[in-house]
């Protein structure tokens, strides 16, 4: 009997790699770059396993032209790229990593804050243009320390970045429609408040929720109406959560002080009307944005962790028909029962 194939959209770690090659046939991408979504859909025609990313994206067509395809275990947390219902009525059960993205994530929110806030990109570009010769009265910007920051979402993300933010004496607000946290919230210093009057009090607002068709745009024009003159965003969550054309407008009326992001429109695969790049405004704007390349789990030993979690998670499957975090383990229930 041939081994069953596992196809491994992006670079690995060959640690991880070789994890896999004890049991399965696997097909790796050596590249920096994702497959191609031709590359890759002849690599996964005859596939049983799939370990993805954050810049696949897997549909009804895609499980169609792939039907041996019985596990597709995501080397990340959100997993909003994926049809989860298409998979289950194929199937195919979807895994996804938790808690190993939660610390750096958090910890990046937090360095967005303050080289925001703190004109770092500005003070960089000025130095290392030649025309730094000390001490001068300018860059003054805002700090995080003792002011009230509100967090749209309060999962595990969320909580990891009020704990971050306790030494820096901040009052901390937070919505989440999902979860009301009264145990915690003496341990986060963190209380609950109206979406309206999060955005109105705040001097930073930070969106860290999960996207759904509700959150979509949870940050559009009207919302950035009502946050505080001279406010700051920050969006490590997921690009979508935030309309980047409105706020680019409140940059440029200077109603919003500045926009930090690691997450931007356009990875959002799912989306049929994604936009194609980054919005041009904003990147023109540099001294009231600072940008980074999705990096929220971009440490080296988290990474190679996500990813030997994400493989052991295939290995599970086909040795044991378990997995330890399914999407919809209602299709570890029908593998039970058939067993």
């Amino acid at each position: 009997m041939r081994p069953a194939k596992v196809v491994v959209t992006n670079r690995i770690h060959e640690n991880v790699a070789a994890l896999l090659r004890r049991t399965f046939h696997v097909v790796t991408n050596a590249g920096c770059e994702p497959f191609a979504p031709d590359a890759l859909l002849a690599h996964a025609r005859d596939a049983d396993a799939m370990l993805a990313f954050m810049s696949d994206a897997v549909d009804a067509r895609f499980l169609e032209a792939c039907p041996k395809l019985r596990v597709i275990a995501c080397a990340l947390k959100g997993f909003d790229n994926f049809d989860i219902a298409a998979c289950t009525r194929r199937g195919v059960l979807v895994t996804y990593v938790d808690d190993l993205l939660t610390a750096p994530t958090a910890e990046l929110a937090i360095g967005l804050m303050i080289a925001l806030a703190r004109n770092i990109l500005p003070g960089d570009a000025h130095v290392r243009s030649g025309a730094f010769r000390g001490w001068r009265a300018h860059l003054f910007g805002g700090s995080i320390d003792g002011a009230t920051v509100g967090i749209l979402g309060m999962g595990a993300v969320g909580k990891a970045i009020a704990h971050r933010l306790a030494g820096f004496r901040c009052r901390i607000l937070y919505d989440d429609a999902n979860r009301v946290l009264p145990e915690h919230e003496d341990v986060l210093r963190a209380t609950r408040r109206p979406r309206p009057e999060l955005l109105a009090e705040s001097d930073f607002v930070v969106t860290v929720m999960p996207l759904t068709a509700e959150t979509r745009h949870v940050i559009d024009a009207a919302a950035l109406a009502r946050m505080k003159p001279g406010a700051y965003l920050i969006n490590p969550g997921r690009g979508s959560l935030v309309d980047e054309s409105a706020v680019a407008d409140a940059l440029e009326a200077g109603h919003l002080a500045g926009y930090a992001a690691d997450v931007f429109e356009m990875e959002d695969w799912a989306r049929p009307d994604r936009p194609a790049v980054v919005h041009p405004r904003l990147l023109a704007l540099r001294d009231k944005t600072v940008l980074t390349p999705h990096l929220g789990s971009a440490v080296a030993r988290v990474r190679r962790e996500i990813e030997r979690e994400a493989a052991q998670s295939i290995i599970d499957f086909f040795a044991h028909g378990a997995a330890r975090k399914a999407v919809n383990p209602e299709v570890l229930d029908q593998l039970a029962r058939r067993r």
